[in-house]
């Protein structure tokens, strides 16, 4: 994830804007730069790669000045160079920017038409010019932003800088978060409070929609609607060492809640929107060539891995072997010359996925790592790395690193079918342009977390819980059923749908609610056949789907949660989230300790 700083003051900010992005450097990034206002000029400083460029800039070419914006970018619209490095800027106005402007196509082509010319390829920049152009035409800068905001699709945190207003700084978010600092003569802006930390304790969280003015003295913040309001001034606590919830209950709230934003992050580092491709990271072998694929994970990663079964076997054609990590190298599996091992991890340091991918590597197997970790030592030793970019993921249940992982997961078996010859190019458009619309749709999902939260009563006295779906969504079940087991300690177990005839059906009673995942689409109805069997054996069905097929199948549920409509490349993604708020909600009705279930850690390193 992007990081964002930004500082009020009376005395010279960049040394203090480069400590925080080095607070920040854990979100990871692939380039840097400040913006500092100096005698009325924006002053800017960027550089490709880690930090210590940005500083022997720095040391060359100082940036004076006494307000200032800063940022670390992970490379998503344009490659990580210096010109696609944040902070943007026109001569009026710099910006930094973290998530995913969805609609920049069309607004870049309306600012290119009234004349406006770009200097990066990311979409990051359309934001500096309309606002620049809202100045240029008479307003002040409250009224630009206010007037551009609601015109910006996606998830976002922005700190803007105005060369004519030298003492001013204003923020935004919509998805990502951004927090307000609150000093002695000055004010900040971050990502959040471990990059301000030493700069303040007293610290503001911007509630979804909100945007920011701050000076050296106050903050004036304004809600989604351009209202003024108040937000709650807290001591944060934040230390090196310490990730902050913000106003999240706990941290796996807060990361389902970003899924959005790394979503698009992490396929903003594998697709070009430009042209609808799909663009891997560079590699020495041959894809085409790959006549097996041996896919070897634990845990939720092992059913991400299931999910891209179908993918890679229904796309690219190729053979897929799929193991749980603890069992894999006790089999003694045969692994065919030319056969490539993808392995799936969220801290690359899991103990039996790295034995596994050892065993691989003796084997003469080429290795490919998905992993949200890049100096791991999954990511050191593999032929093809292939990183997520969900951040640190603080709860023990995954769930940001699972979405991350399905989208690499789909962009890499779209990369082997095109490599293969076997997917067209208008077939890899139409797939890329499915997977675009994947952050949009995880927003539109999380728009019913609180009619989940409200329904989470009716499963939490469950002593057992089932949960069924078919085809890629049998994984989800799957996935489902162990996130409600990891922090809810309700005892619960996934099945594909059809298999609740050959035994388990014999579990089901009045007491065993039954979530069924079925969005319409061609395996509806025989799922809906399945959770009839289920009703009529007194069982009581939870229903995610649609508005289709909860028109069609959601009458005598004891509940329904419903999801939009959207291609079935994407569902797995979008339908982790209801799984996802279940479980949590369900936890909380429970009073379990949700972040840090009894008996988990975060990273097994131990077989």
């Amino acid at each position: 994830m992007c990081g964002i700083i930004g500082i009020v003051s009376a005395s010279n900010v960049a040394d203090r804007l480069v400590d925080g992005l080095k607070r920040m450097e854990y979100r990871g990034y692939d380039s840097a730069g400040i913006c500092t206002l100096d005698k009325g000029t924006l002053v800017r400083r960027r550089a490709e790669g880690k930090l210590i460029n940005l500083v022997g800039v720095l040391e060359r070419e100082p940036a004076k000045g006494t307000v200032g914006i800063a940022h670390t970018r992970w490379a998503t619209h344009g490659a990580p160079t210096a010109s696609n490095a944040h902070p943007h800027a026109t001569d009026r106005v710099a910006i930094v920017h973290n998530g995913i402007i969805e609609n920049f196509k069309e607004l870049r082509a309306e600012l290119a038409e009234a004349g406006r010319t770009f200097e990066s390829e990311t979409d990051s920049e359309v934001v500096a010019h309309m606002v620049s152009a809202q100045i240029e035409a008479g307003a002040d800068p409250l009224e630009a932003v206010a007037d551009v905001l609601p015109r910006l699709r996606g998830a976002f945190a922005l700190a803007i800088a105005f060369r004519d207003h030298p003492e001013l700084l204003i923020g935004a978010r919509r998805g990502s978060p951004l927090v307000v600092g609150y000093g002695e003569g000055e004010m900040f802006l971050g990502s959040d409070a471990l990059a301000l930390a030493p700069l303040t304790q007293r610290i503001a969280y911007l509630e979804e929609g909100d945007w920011v003015a701050i000076d050296r003295e106050s903050a004036r913040i304004f809600d989604e609607a351009g209202e003024p309001v108040e937000r709650a001034v807290q001591a944060s606590g934040a230390s090196a060492a310490a990730v902050e919830k913000g106003n999240y209950r706990h941290f796996m709230q807060k990361e389902i809640y970003e899924q959005p934003t790394v979503v698009a992050q992490t396929l903003g580092s594998y697709l070009r929107r430009e042209n609808n491709s799909v663009a891997l990271p560079q590699f020495d072998f041959d894809l085409s060539g790959v006549k097996r694929l041996t896919i070897v994970a634990c845990g939720t990663s092992f059913y991400a891995g299931m999910v891209a079964k179908y993918w890679f076997e229904q796309f690219a054609r190729v053979p897929v072997d799929i193991d749980v990590a603890s069992e894999f190298r006790y089999r003694e599996p045969v692994l065919e010359e030319g056969g490539l091992a993808l392995f799936i991890s969220q801290s690359g340091e899991t103990a039996d996925t790295l034995a596994a991918l050892r065993h691989c590597k003796a084997e003469g197997q080429t290795i490919a790592v998905v992993v949200n970790v890049p100096t791991s030592s999954m990511a050191r030793e593999a032929d093809l790395l292939l990183p997520t970019h969900a951040g640190p993921e603080i709860g023990v249940a995954s769930t940001k690193a699972f979405t991350c992982q399905l989208a690499v997961l789909a962009a890499l078996a779209a990369h082997m079918a095109v490599t293969k010859g076997l997917m067209s190019r208008e077939q890899e458009i139409d797939v890329v342009g499915h997977l675009l619309e994947a952050p949009a749709c995880l927003n539109a999902a999380l728009d019913h977390d609180d009619d989940i939260a409200a329904m989470a009563h009716l499963i939490a006295p469950a002593r057992d819980v089932l949960y069924l779906g078919r085809g890629q969504d049998y994984p989800l079940a799957l996935e489902g059923a162990l996130k409600l087991k990891e922090i809810s300690y309700i005892h619960a177990e996934g099945y594909a749908s059809g298999e609740m005839k050959h035994g388990p059906i014999a579990l089901i009673d009045d007491d065993v609610p039954v979530v069924v995942i079925a969005p319409s689409g061609p395996l509806f109805e025989k799922t809906v056949s399945n959770m009839e069997e289920v009703r009529a054996r007194g069982g009581k069905v939870v229903l995610i789907s649609d508005a289709k097929g909860l028109a069609d199948a959601g009458e005598g549920c004891m509940a329904t949660i419903e999801m939009p409509e959207v291609h079935p490349l994407i569902a797995p993604l979008v339908y982790a989230i209801p799984v996802q708020l279940l479980a949590y909600h369900v936890a909380v009705v429970k009073g379990t300790d949700v972040d840090q279930p009894r008996n988990l850690a975060k990273s097994v390193t131990v077989e």
